[in-house]
């Protein structure tokens, strides 16, 4: 069996979507990918998670070809691979359709970035896709998901706002690996949720100050983060 570690891994991050709560029926997916090999690792379409194990997972190349795998892949493979591509660093993708991230996708507006709790996670608002056209849904649906939100990040570091929301679909986030991917998913959820209370509160609430965004972000994720415990060597 290819890449069991990996498939571990993968089919560990798509569990904690169903532990953070994200996932309806078998909406949703991780991915994982070996960047040495070439190959990524993503779940099987439609499986219910309760009963996925790692060897239903489904191996890849970059182009989404199947190497290794008895089940048909998640629909979603080309968006997944598309990003792999385009974005070098992340080594974990997660997609769902929970609800706070999802309506704001469905609105088609950007999450604004109204407190700390978002800049620990994204360091500045969460954009929002273009909308497809009828040609891209059309032809080739799925990777014309990925063009969009590679467009979205023509000028934006796809590691300094590792998330997404596709125009009247849902969510994508990512990581340096997979389990990374889907608690970035939670965390996205959770600023929606808090996004939508915010402005429910108070329409015109306005965004952080970049120096405190910044501040927030770079504790935990710049080169001279301090957040957390130094691991000691072994």
């Amino acid at each position: 069996m290819l890449l069991p570690e990996l498939r571990r891994e993968v089919l560990e991050a798509n569990l904690d979507l169903v532990r953070y709560g994200l996932v309806v029926s078998t909406f949703g997916n991780a991915s994982g990918v070996s960047r040495k090999d070439g190959l990524l690792v993503i779940k099987p379409s439609g499986v219910p998670y309760e009963v996925m194990k790692a060897k239903d997972l489904v191996v890849t190349d970059l182009d989404g070809k199947c190497v290794e795998g008895k089940l048909r892949p998640s629909s979603d493979l080309p968006t997944h691979a598309a990003l792999y591509r385009a974005f070098p660093e992340i080594g974990g993708i997660a997609h769902t359709h929970s609800e706070y991230a999802t309506a704001w996708a469905q609105a088609r507006t950007p999450i604004p970035c109204l407190g700390t709790t978002h800049a620990d996670y994204f360091q500045g608002e969460i954009p929002v896709t273009e909308e497809l056209t009828d040609e891209e849904i059309n032809a080739g649906y799925e990777a014309n998901t990925g063009k969009v939100i590679v467009r979205a990040f023509s000028k934006i570091d796809p590691m300094c706002i590792p998330g997404v929301l596709v125009a009247n679909h849902a969510p994508f986030t990512w990581a340096a690996d997979a389990r990374k991917a889907s608690e970035t998913a939670w965390m996205l959820e959770l600023v929606a949720r808090m996004a939508y209370f915010t402005v429910g509160i108070r329409g015109n609430a306005q965004s952080i100050g970049k120096t405190l965004q910044d501040r927030h972000f770079l504790r935990k994720h710049g080169q001279r983060a301090y957040y957390g415990q130094v691991r000691k060597k072994e």
